[in-house]
């Protein structure tokens, strides 16, 4: 009997890198019953709707899932199933790790950053409306409840504690935001009262920006909300090498889902093309919180030998900036099959080697789009 998992395998590069992230996990010898459900614009077609009770009975039941990358549609279309798909099931903690992978494609190779978003409220709380008949004037109306405070910033604290992390930083914009923002900002200083073993300190979003890009390694895990959290963790993302090494993970109480921090990319659907470590990485993440460590290890080992080894890369990951020399880019499928090869050679103990190029020059992740 195997661990039972939800799949939502998502739009445009979704199915490609779900597909992936699959081969890996199940390259890791744990057996997986795979309970495969779509939402988004297959699920539209299907059903009428981007998120039918299908998905959300799926979640409940398992507890756990593997999910794509849904198209949002920008300005104007259905509502954005990511957000809805976490407030119906309150998976009000988002967990973003940012690492540099192989020290490449980043000027920070030791970065080591997570992002701990509220997810349920704030601005993407979905109360907006028009002030005007003529719709030349909306309003946004930005949500924050000290129940969802208290809860992410004690989610934080309890994390660098469970995983020995540094410390916790409070992301706010209280000097302006004198009502949302303090209240944030009590919840936190509150919160880090009960916790004195865990050093705490703030910043506010826009000096925290200049921080990351000026000094990361001074940062450890960072608590926001949801607006300044959304910002914050492409930004990190960026620091460790790009959107196409970015997993992420959304907790309930009870329920776990977890998604790459990039976007769908349509355009890209069906070639074949698309970065598969976000989405691997994602099972990483999904392996520790099963209490997998030891196959979650492989599959960090695995995906940071076949970076650094530069003979089974996407062609984002053969650009100038994660390499000094030609290299020939590989399809997603090809380098999860290296990736999957790779899992039960690996020996995770071992000191992790160090990429072939240099680090620092362009980034970019062309086909990691919304």
């Amino acid at each position: 009997m195997g661990y039972r998992v939800t799949l939502i395998p998502g739009d445009g590069i979704g199915p490609e890198v779900t597909a992936a992230a699959r081969l890996v996990a199940e390259a890791t010898g744990i057996p997986f019953e795979w309970d495969v459900v779509e939402a988004g614009e297959a699920a539209i077609k299907a059903s009428g709707t981007p998120l039918p009770d299908a998905v959300l009975d799926s979640v409940r039941k398992n507890k756990i899932a593997l999910k794509g990358p849904i198209t949002t549609p920008i300005g104007g279309g259905f509502r954005s199933v990511n957000v809805a798909l976490r407030q119906q099931l309150d998976l009000y903690a988002s967990v973003r790790p940012s690492r540099s992978i192989a020290g490449e494609g980043t000027r920070f190779p030791e970065t080591d950053l997570i992002v701990v978003r509220e997810a349920t409220e704030g601005l993407y709380s979905g109360v907006e409306h028009w002030v005007d008949r003529d719709h030349s004037a909306a309003e946004t109306v930005n949500v924050i409840t000290r129940k969802a405070s208290d809860r992410i910033c004690r989610f934080a604290f309890e994390l660098v504690r469970r995983d020995h992390r540094r410390k916790v930083t409070a992301v706010h914009k209280a000097n302006i935001m004198k009502t949302t923002g303090a209240l944030f900002q009590t919840a936190f200083r509150e919160m880090a009262m009960k916790y004195p073993d865990i050093p705490a300190d703030e910043r506010l979003i826009d000096n925290m920006c200049m921080q990351l890009v000026k000094k990361p390694a001074e940062y450890d895990v960072i608590v926001t909300t949801n607006l300044f959290g959304d910002i914050l963790s492409d930004l990190c993302a960026g620091l460790a090498g790009g959107l196409g090494v970015a997993p992420g993970a959304l907790y309930g109480e009870t329920l776990a889902v977890f998604e790459p921090v990039h976007g769908s990319a349509p355009k890209y659907a069906g070639q074949d093309r698309a970065d598969p470590v976000a989405e691997i990485l994602c099972v990483e993440l999904l392996l520790r919180h099963l209490g997998e460590k030891a196959a979650a290890d492989r599959v960090f080992r695995a995906v940071w030998e076949t970076i650094a080894e530069k003979k089974f890369v996407t062609y984002d990951l053969a650009l100038p900036g994660y390499t000094d020399r030609p290299v020939p880019a590989s399809s997603c499928s090809a380098m999860a099959k290296e990736i999957a090869r790779k899992i039960p050679l690996v020996d995770p103990s071992a000191p992790l080697p160090r990429a072939s190029g240099p680090s620092g020059g362009p980034m970019a992740d062309p086909a990691l789009e919304t």
